[in-house]
């Protein structure tokens, strides 16, 4: 034997684990032959914990400190192995260090979209996604359930798994919550610590605990996004007829600060102004003719349209100048047409009441 081996051979060994990853959950000790020599210093430190591993059996667990290997420090391994009197040999075991800190920041969401009954919108398809926090609760039931005989294990090998867990009750809390997804976003949190509680025991089975689950959001089809944005536009708007003045009184307005126009500029800030106290003004029902004689019937009443070349709004007028202006190629099929009582602009094709227009021979 060299000096420098017997030198080695009489040092107090030092086991120690600095993790600098961030993510590993369990390391194991790495020495020639698993070889840990008598009054060997255990240094355990603030979220972690030390296992003597004997032959694939957990023997003793430390938790953060400075820890003397002999057998008065060791009673599981020294009651396994019989030094009923002590000993100063080394001896054969395996130590693993697992993390018991927090393991923040997993992320989890719905793969595929949840199909639930809404109580106002009817059956619609929900995402969801949100983080989760996780520990180990149970440092020897991780290692024999999970790790094994791994020498590294990190928190990614069982994060799928754990991330299905989350899902699968997330799913089954939306489907059965029975609250409409319009008011979900106030209930976050609450749906978030039911499932938690739902999901809690399955995470036991592995040793581990799970501290923290949020929903960050629950999200609609993007259809159903706009179908709903557009329902509340309506809403905002209200009367559409006041609306539509007020949109012409402002367009109006725009144009007369136009610098161009010296006389017009005039004409088209009084314009603007009139057509704005109209838009304000409570709506009058529309007069009905007198009749030219007591003979005479009234003239039937017209359906007044509107039409849109680019970004101008035109009319109002009958269906007479909505032809002149389809010969003038003012109007095509696709120009947007309004008129009273219709919910939006649409196609002048598509209009109730203006098909004969664009039937064959009906220009």
């Amino acid at each position: 034997m060299s000096f420098r081996e017997f030198v080695a051979g009489e040092l107090i060994d030092i086991i120690e684990w600095l993790d600098e990853s961030g993510d590993t959950m369990v390391w194991r000790f790495s020495r020639p032959k698993n070889e840990v020599k008598n009054g060997a210093q255990l240094i355990v430190r603030p979220g972690q914990a030390a296992m003597l591993v004997d032959e694939g059996k957990v023997a003793d667990v430390y938790g953060p400190g400075r820890h003397e290997l002999s057998t008065g420090n060791m009673p599981l391994l020294s009651t396994l192995r019989g030094w009923k009197y002590g000993f100063e040999s080394p001896f054969k075991a395996d130590v693993v260090y697992v993390s018991t800190r927090q393991f923040t920041n997993r992320k989890w969401g719905t793969s595929n979209p949840v199909i639930v009954r809404d109580p106002q919108l009817g059956p619609v398809r929900l995402r969801a996604f949100g983080t989760f926090a996780l520990r180990v609760q149970d440092p020897p039931r991780l290692v024999s359930e999970i790790v094994g005989t791994n020498s590294v294990f990190i928190v990614d090998e069982i994060g799928d798994q754990l991330r299905d867990l989350v899902v699968a009750k997330v799913s089954s809390a939306l489907a059965d919550g029975n609250v409409s997804v319009l008011d979900l976003a106030g209930r976050y949190a609450e749906l978030g610590q039911r499932v938690l509680a739902q999901v809690a025991s399955q995470f036991t089975q592995y040793g581990l605990e799970l501290t923290q689950l949020v929903v960050e959001n629950v999200s609609l089809p993007s259809e159903v996004e706009q179908a709903i944005d557009q329902r509340a536009k309506l809403s905002v708007i209200g009367n559409l007829d006041q609306y539509t003045k007020l949109q012409s009184a402002d367009a109006l307005r725009d144009a007369a600060r136009n610098p161009s126009g010296g006389a017009a500029a005039g004409v088209g800030i009084g314009m603007g102004a009139a057509m704005a106290q109209q838009a304000m003004a409570p709506s009058a029902p529309a007069p009905i003719p007198a009749p030219a004689s007591s003979d005479e019937p009234p003239p039937l009443p017209r359906d007044l349209w509107y039409y849109a070349v680019g970004q101008e709004r035109r009319g109002p007028t009958d269906v007479a100048g909505l032809r002149a202006a389809m010969a003038g190629g003012a109007l095509r099929s696709e120009t947007l047409v309004w008129k009273k009582g219709m919910a939006d602009w649409t196609p002048a094709s598509r209009a109730p009441g203006l098909e004969q227009l664009f039937a064959p021979g009906g220009g």
